[in-house]
C-alpha cells in the first residue's frame, strides 16, 4: 500500500496506477501484461523512473537488469524468448550477457544455441562463447570456437587470448599454444600483463618451464599473479627449489603472496619434506585468514602428512567439513607411507561408506597400506572392491596389487593379476618380477623376463634390481652375474642397489674375497647397502677379519644405525669371541643404541595377533605354551637337534634352550595350530630375520602338522611345506 502511495505521488495526475494495463500495451505492444510484474520488482531502476516521468524507455537496460537479476534457468529462458518476440535478439550486447548469465549457471548447450542464433557476433560475443566452454573445462570446443573466430575475421581480444590459453593449457595442447603465442605478438599484446600472465600459465601447464621462465623474465610490470603462475608452475613441474627461490624474489619486491602463491610454496616446501619452513608458511596463512580456504588445508595436510606429522594433518583434515577427494588422498597417502597402515585402510573404509568417489591416487595408497598389514584376506577385500569399480583396468592400480599379493606372501595371486592386466609396460613386468625376488622364485624370475623381451618391452634399472634380488635369493651367481652385466645392453647406469645385489649374490655362494674384490673396483664410491651385504655374508662364512673391515666402514657411513652393530657382533658370536661381543655391546651402550625387540605377526581369520618371545600376555597364552610344549616333544621325537648357538646371536641374552623354543615365530606357530582349520596355511610375519633354529624347526613342523606355513622375515619370504623351505636353505 506504501509503495502505491508513492506511486500515485510520482505519477502526473493524467496518469494513475490502475492507466497501466491500458498504456503500457498501447505504447510498447511488443511488451506482454506479465512482465508487468517487474515494474513493482524495480521500482527504484532507472526503467521505472524515465517511464513513469515520460521519459524515453530504454529496453537494452530493463532486459539487461532482468538478465543480471535472473537466479535461475526458468526466468533466463522467459527473458530470451522475449528478445526474440520483442526483435531484440540482434543486439549483441544483450545476446552476450544472456550466453555469459547462461555459462554462469550451466547451461552450455542453451548458450551455444543463443550464440549461433547470432548472425554476425562480435569480439565480445565470442569471448562469451569461449570463455563458457573454457570455463566449464570443455577446453577442446574452446579451442574450435577460437579457430572459428578466426575464420570469421574477428581480432581477438586481451580477454579472448587467456581463455584460449587456459583451454591450451587444458588439453594440453602445445603447438595451438604456440600458435596463440604467435598471434599475441601479430595483435601487439606482448605488453599486456593479463595476456602474458596466461602465457606464463600456459607454458608451465603444458612442462615448459624454461619457456614460462623467459616470458616470466621478460614482463615488466609483474603483478602478483605474474610470481604466482611462476612459482606454480615451478613446484608443479617438480623443481621446488626453483619455485621457493622465485617465492624468495618476491617477497625481496614486497608483492603481498595470496592464498594460490602460498599452496604452491607449501606444496614446494612438502616435497624437500622442509617441516620448519612450512610451519613457517602456516603461520602466514593464519596472519593471512587463509586457514579456512579449502586448498590450503589440502595442501597444509599434505605437508604434515608428507613430513611424519600425521597427527597434526588429521587435525586439519577434520576441520573441513566436507573433505574433498585430493584432502583424502593427502590423509591417507600420508598414514600409509609413516607405517600407520590400519589407520590408512580405515579411512578408505569410512570413505567408501560416505560414498565419496575415489580416484586412482586414493587406491592406490590403500593398496600400499595393505601391503603393509600384511593380511591375505584384506588384500583379497581391497581387490574384489577394485574389480567392482573403474580401476580394474587401470595399469598403475594393477601394479600397486601385484606388488601387494607378493608382498602379503601370495605370489600366485599377484600372478593371476599380471596375467589380467591388458597393455603390460616395463612397470607391470618389473613388479612381477620383484614379486618373485622377493618369494626367491630366481627362475621364474627369469624366465618372465624373458618372456618380457619377446613382447619387446625393454627393461628398466627396477626390472635388474628384482632379477639380481631372486638370483641372489636362489644362489643362481652365473645367471645373476650375467644379468648384471647385460644392464649395458640397455643403457642402464647402475646404481647402488644394483652394486649391493652383486655383492650380496657373490657372499651369500662363498665368494668373499670376489665380492671384496667387485666393491674396490666399482666406479662410484660404495654406500651402506654395498658393506652391509659383505658383513653379512661374513657373518654366514664367519670371516672376521674381512667382516670387520667392512663393519668400520659402516660405522663410519652411518654410526647410530643398531643393525650394523648388531651384524659384528653376530659373526663375533659365531665366531665364539664372547669378549669383542662384550665390547659391542658396551659400545652400543654407550652410544645409546638398543636391539630392536622381535616380533612376528599371524593372521587368523582377517585378524593380525603379535607375539614376542616369551609372551605370556595373550588370553589363550596356556593353549599356546601347551601346544608349543606338544609340538617340542614331537620335533625331539623326530630327531630334531636344538641350534643351541642362535641364541647367541641376538643381543636379548636368549641363551638357552628353553628360550629358543618361545622365539615369536614359535608362539605365533603354536596359536596358528588351535586357532585355525586343520590343512589351512599358516602366514607369519617377523620383523626381524629368522634364526638357524627356528628355521630348521619351522621346516619340520610343517611336515609334522601337514600344514604350510609362510614366513616373512625382514629378508624375504620362505615357504614351508612337507619338511622344505622354499629357500632351499639358502637365505
Amino acid at each position: 500500500m506504501a509503495a502505491n502511495i508513492s506511486l500515485t505521488r510520482n505519477f502526473p495526475a493524467k496518469i494513475r496506477p490502475l492507466d497501466l494495463k491500458t498504456v503500457i500495451p498501447f505504447e510498447f505492444p511488443s511488451l506482454p501484461l506479465r512482465f508487468l510484474k517487474h515494474f513493482s520488482c524495480y521500482q527504484d531502476s532507472c526503467l521505472q523512473y524515465d517511464y513513469l516521468n515520460h521519459c524515453s524507455f530504454n529496453p537494452d537496460s530493463f532486459y539487461a537488469s532482468l538478465i543480471d537479476n535472473s537466479t535461475h534457468k526458468g526466468p533466463l529462458n522467459q527473458t530470451h524468448a522475449q528478445l526474440i518476440v520483442s526483435g531484440l535478439k540482434q543486439s549483441g550486447f544483450l545476446m552476450t550477457k544472456l550466453v555469459n548469465a547462461m555459462s554462469n549457471m550451466g547451461e552450455i548447450l542453451h548458450a551455444r544455441k543463443a550464440f549461433d542464433e547470432f548472425p554476425d557476433p562480435d569480439v565480445f560475443l565470442w569471448n562469451a562463447i569461449i570463455r563458457c566452454y573454457s570455463r566449464h573445462n570443455l577446453f577442446d570446443l574452446a579451442i574450435e570456437m577460437y579457430s572459428r573466430m578466426q575464420l570469421a575475421w574477428v581480432s581477438p581480444d586481451c580477454f579472448t587470448l587467456p581463455q584460449a590459453l587456459k583451454a591450451c593449457s587444458g588439453l594440453p595442447a602445445l603447438e595451438t599454444g604456440r600458435s596463440v603465442h604467435g598471434q599475441i605478438f601479430r595483435h601487439g599484446f606482448e605488453s599486456d600483463v593479463f595476456v602474458q600472465n596466461g602465457l606464463v600459465a600456459f607454458y608451465a601447464k603444458c612442462g615448459q618451464i624454461e619457456h614460462a621462465r623467459i616470458v616470466f623474465d621478460l614482463l615488466y610490470d609483474r603483478t602478483v599473479v605474474s610470481w604466482t603462475s611462476i612459482i606454480s608452475g615451478y613446484a608443479q613441474n617438480g623443481q621446488p627449489m626453483e619455485a621457493l627461490s622465485i617465492f624468495s624474489q618476491m617477497r625481496k619486491m614486497n608483492v603481498t603472496p595470496d592464498w594460490i602463491s602460498l599452496v604452491s610454496v607449501i606444496r614446494a616446501y612438502s616435497d624437500i619434506e622442509d617441516l620448519e619452513q612450512g610451519k613457517y608458511v602456516h603461520g602466514c596463512v593464519i596472519k593471512m585468514g587463509g586457514e579456512l580456504e579449502s586448498d590450503l588445508i589440502v595442501s597444509l595436510t599434505a605437508m604434515y602428512a608428507k613430513c611424519g606429522q600425521v597427527m597434526v594433518a588429521r587435525s586439519l583434515f577434520d576441520q573441513m567439513k566436507i573433505p574433498n577427494v585430493m584432502l583424502w588422498n593427502a590423509m591417507i597417502s600420508g598414514y600409509a607411507k609413516y607405517g600407520y597402515a590400519d589407520e590408512a585402510v580405515e579411512l578408505f573404509r569410512e570413505m567408501i561408506s560416505r560414498n565419496i568417489r575415489t580416484d586412482s591416487i586414493t587406491v592406490r595408497s590403500t593398496i600400499l597400506a595393505c601391503a603393509q598389514v600384511g593380511s591375505l584376506k584384506l588384500a583379497r577385500w581391497m581387490d574384489e572392491h577394485i574389480s567392482k569399480s573403474n580401476y580394474n583396468n587401470d595399469v598403475f592400480v594393477n601394479t600397486a596389487l601385484i606388488d601387494m599379493y607378493a608382498k602379503c606372501g601370495s605370489v600366485d595371486l599377484a600372478r593371476k593379476v599380471f596375467d589380467r592386466t591388458p597393455d603390460k609396460d616395463v612397470v607391470v613386468w618389473s613388479a612381477m618380477i620383484v614379486g618373485y625376488g622377493l618369494h626367491g622364485l630366481g627362475q621364474e624370475a627369469i624366465d618372465i623376463y624373458q618372456a618380457m623381451k619377446q613382447t619387446r618391452v625393454r627393461p628398466n634399472d627396477v626390472t635388474f634390481v628384482g632379477l639380481l634380488t631372486a638370483c641372489k635369493h636362489s644362489g643362481l651367481v652365473k645367471e645373476g652375474w650375467q644379468l648384471f652385466h647385460c644392464m649395458r645392453d640397455y643403457a642402464i647406469e647402475p646404481r647402488h642397489q644394483h652394486y649391493a645385489c652383486v655383492v650380496d649374490l657373490l657372499g651369500r655362494a662363498g665368494y668373499l674375497n670376489e665380492a671384496y674384490d667387485f666393491i674396490v673396483s666399482m666406479p662410484i664410491e660404495p654406500g651402506v647397502t654395498v658393506w652391509g651385504a659383505l658383513l653379512s655374508a661374513c657373518k654366514i662364512y664367519r670371516h672376521v677379519t674381512l667382516g670387520e673391515y667392512a663393519a668400520e666402514q659402516l660405522f663410519s657411513l652411518d654410526p647410530y644405525n643398531t643393525g650394523h652393530y648388531v651384524q659384528l657382533s653376530n659373526l663375533y658370536a659365531s665366531a665364539r669371541l664372547w669378549g669383542r661381543v662384550a665390547k659391542i655391546r658396551v659400545l652400543m651402550r654407550e652410544k645409546g643404541l638398543s636391539k630392536d625387540l622381535g616380533y612376528s605377526l599371524i593372521e587368523i581369520n582377517g585378524k593380525l595377533q603379535a607375539f614376542r618371545v616369551g609372551d605370556r600376555s595373550h588370553p589363550k597364552s596356556q593353549e599356546i605354551y601347551e601346544k608349543l610344549e606338544s609340538l617340542e616333544n614331537r620335533l625331539k621325537a623326530a630327531g630334531f637337534v636344538p641350534h643351541i648357538e642362535s641364541s647367541l646371536h641376538d643381543l636379548n641374552f636368549e641363551e638357552t634352550e628353553e628360550t629358543l623354543c618361545t622365539h615369536s615365530e614359535r608362539l605365533a606357530i603354536a596359536y596358528g595350530l588351535i586357532s585355525s582349520a586343520p590343512g589351512s596355511t599358516l602366514r607369519i610375519r617377523k620383523n626381524l630375520r629368522a634364526c638357524v633354529n627356528c628355521h630348521s624347526a619351522t621346516k619340520l613342523i610343517s611336515k609334522l602338522v601337514n600344514r604350510e606355513i609362510v614366513v616373512r622375515d625382514s629378508n624375504r619370504f620362505h615357504h614351508f611345506k612337507n619338511g622344505i623351505c622354499s629357500c632351499g636353505d639358502y637365505w
